[in-house]
């Protein structure tokens, strides 16, 4: 799926740009529209693009740095994501640099003295640091070309990461009038959409937006039972693999890091209570591979630019599906696959709905019980898991069964529930009836089971005739129903400051017609799971070459103080592994080899695979 307006004319031919993408990058073709976001912005119009996390986003202003005039600054929220790009940059032979509070007084002060020479194409910068009226000055003595605003959800209060600050980049458009603007973000609602392109004061901006579908990733949701026990057996198939377990709690960051590191795993924790050294330490560790399992609270991850992360574990529910969505998304960034497992229970809900009622604003507190709803919605549903978040995003999944989620790998089964949904249906009904108001679906629990508190009694509901009548089951189990009867369209949630429940027109109908329901049998936990047959990403290779290969690829980038991806990602290793080239001509057409890297590396990485073949044989693959 793709939005734009009529297409602008480019100043640049679509032959330089692939040459220069093939030369600085090392790839033959542009990912879906990325040609045409770069064409757009090179012709001097405001952009907005919405790609998926491993859609390519950097390179849409990367690209056109390098083939326009002037400096290109980019506008990123985190000192770890500026560094790591920076670094990628050079390592392709790409003038870069950033400004932030790590560099010391001297190093700043060398960088200033570059960008006033015209030395760099590409800054990245805070955004609170380019709102220094100081900077407002070196903006327009530097020549900037193009404004790149990465993380643009951050914009909006509705989107899952506002931040303040990058309101005021609005001011930007004042202070450099002439300058195109681009917004970029891996997940954002048509709300947030809007509010981006409003409070960035957008002129008439191209939009485009690529697909939410992440076909690389699998997903699935099981019962949380003994999780650390859950989390070991998972990675245990995953050893040589890099991932991340998501922890509401910085007490259970380092519970489940201090677990996993006591059972051989090299694993630690990540969260906003550490020192920042300990954090800066624990984080570089990860990015280099010394360390392959992180441990982290959602402060961990947003524009970590690690493409070899193949797994994702959340150990609690996420407070929303745009966060779910994001930091799923670390997983397979660079298009080979990425497992994504959520662990769900019921106790996990009653613990953040305990928090929200601890929100004073209620505006606060109904949004985020609507987003908490919504969650445990994707979590409970039997439907299948990429269709659901497509859906969310206002994406409809073209087929009936993705292939790599759990529902449609194992569909879960269904029962007869007609009697079960008929109690619920009529518990909400007479209370409605008896009082002229409506109740939560707590409330509604504690009468189906005959609770003795003092609302029921004060109330009167200890009268009713639904009072007790549900007491076979216990409170989880009604609620997974009452849950499901809310998604089949029966229950309503009313909006307002209390979340009460109401019948629809259609469950007032079935509960009065006695029409029978089907119901879906809440989920068992885990047992052996069949897996797609075919991978989508996957790179059929030499797994011992590929395993020799990434051994010398962490010599180099240790030699060079850089994470290991920087020197290659794991997709031009698994195509290395794959054609075995022993020759510099022979790696022309590898992805991600460029003419720096080819030059810099290509001798060495040759020589590894001649080396290897002189004692073992190639695998012929289809």
């Amino acid at each position: 799926m793709g939005k734009r307006a009529a297409p602008a004319p480019s100043c640049a031919p679509v032959p330089d740009l692939l040459r220069q993408l093939k030369t600085t990058f090392g790839y033959a073709t542009f990912r879906p529209l990325q040609r045409e976001i770069i064409e757009a912005t090179l012709a001097g119009r405001d952009v907005f693009a919405l790609l998926p996390t491993g859609g390519g986003k950097s390179l849409c202003f990367q690209l056109p740095a390098l083939v326009r005039d002037g400096l290109t600054v980019v506008v990123s929220p985190l000192i770890a994501l500026m560094k790591d790009q920076v670094d990628a940059m050079q390592a392709s032979g790409v003038a870069a640099t950033f400004l932030n509070s790590s560099l010391g007084e001297k190093e700043a002060r060398a960088r200033l003295r570059g960008l006033h020479r015209g030395e760099f194409k590409l800054l990245y910068a805070a955004p609170e640091r380019l709102m220094l009226d100081s900077w407002q000055e070196n903006l327009k003595a530097w020549n900037v070309a193009c404004l790149a605003i990465d993380e643009a959800h951050c914009v909006s209060e509705w989107g899952h990461d506002f931040r303040p600050e990058y309101r005021q980049l609005a001011q930007l458009r004042l202070a450099l009038p002439k300058v195109p603007l681009m917004a970029l973000t891996a997940t954002a609602t048509e709300r947030v959409r809007a509010d981006i392109v409003t409070h960035l004061k957008l002129r008439e901006p191209e939009m485009f937006v690529a697909s939410f579908n992440r076909p690389n990733l699998t997903y699935r949701v099981v019962p949380k039972n003994q999780p650390l026990k859950q989390i070991v057996e998972f990675v245990k198939k995953r050893e040589t693999e890099c991932g991340i377990v998501y922890c509401a709690s910085r007490a259970a960051t380092e519970k489940t890091a201090e677990g996993l590191a006591s059972r051989g795993f090299a694993a630690r924790a990540y969260h906003a209570g550490l020192d920042a050294a300990t954090r800066a330490e624990n984080q570089e560790a990860f990015l280099r591979d010394d360390v392959r399992i992180i441990c982290a609270t959602i402060a961990f991850g947003m524009g970590i630019n690690k493409p070899n992360v193949r797994w994702i574990i959340h150990h609690d529910l996420p407070k929303n599906i745009e966060g779910y969505y994001q930091e799923t998304g670390r997983a397979g960034r660079d298009g080979l696959p990425g497992d994504c497992l959520l662990l769900f229970s019921a106790g996990d809900v009653a613990k953040q709905t305990h928090f929200l009622d601890e929100i004073t604003d209620a505006h606060e507190r109904e949004v985020a019980r609507a987003q908490l709803r919504q969650i445990v919605h994707y979590a409970e549903n039997s439907a299948c898991r990429r269709a659901e978040l497509l859906e969310y995003f206002g994406e409809r999944f073209p087929g009936d069964n993705c292939g790599s989620c759990d529902n449609c790998l194992e569909p879960r089964e269904t029962y007869d529930g007609t009697l079960v949904a008929q109690k619920f249906l009529s518990c909400v009904y007479r209370i409605r009836q008896a009082g002229r108001f409506g109740v939560g679906l707590n409330h509604v629990i504690e009468v189906l089971t005959g609770a003795d508190t003092d609302k029921i009694r004060r109330w009167g509901h200890d009268r009713l005739t639904t009072y007790g009548i549900g007491r076979e089951f216990a409170r989880p189990a009604w609620a997974a129903v009452g849950r499901e009867l809310m998604r089949l369209g029966y229950v309503a949630v009313d909006e307002g400051e209390f979340a009460t429940l109401s019948l629809t027109e259609d469950g007032l109908a079935i509960l009065k017609a006695r029409t029978p329901i089907t119901l879906t049998k809440p989920m068992d936990l885990p047992k052996a799971k069949r897996v797609p047959a075919r991978r989508e990403g996957d790179i059929a290779c030499d797994e011992i070459l590929f395993e020799r290969l990434r051994a010398l690829r962490k010599r180099l980038a240790d030699e060079r103080h850089v994470p290991a991806y920087i020197i290659f990602g794991d997709t031009t290793l698994r195509a290395l592994a794959h054609f075995y080239p022993t020759s510099i001509d022979q790696l022309e057409g590898i992805p991600g080899i460029g003419e720096k890297k080819r030059a810099e590396f290509g001798v060495t990485v040759t020589r590894e695979i001649a080396e290897y073949l002189g004692t073992n044989s190639r695998i012929a693959f289809d």
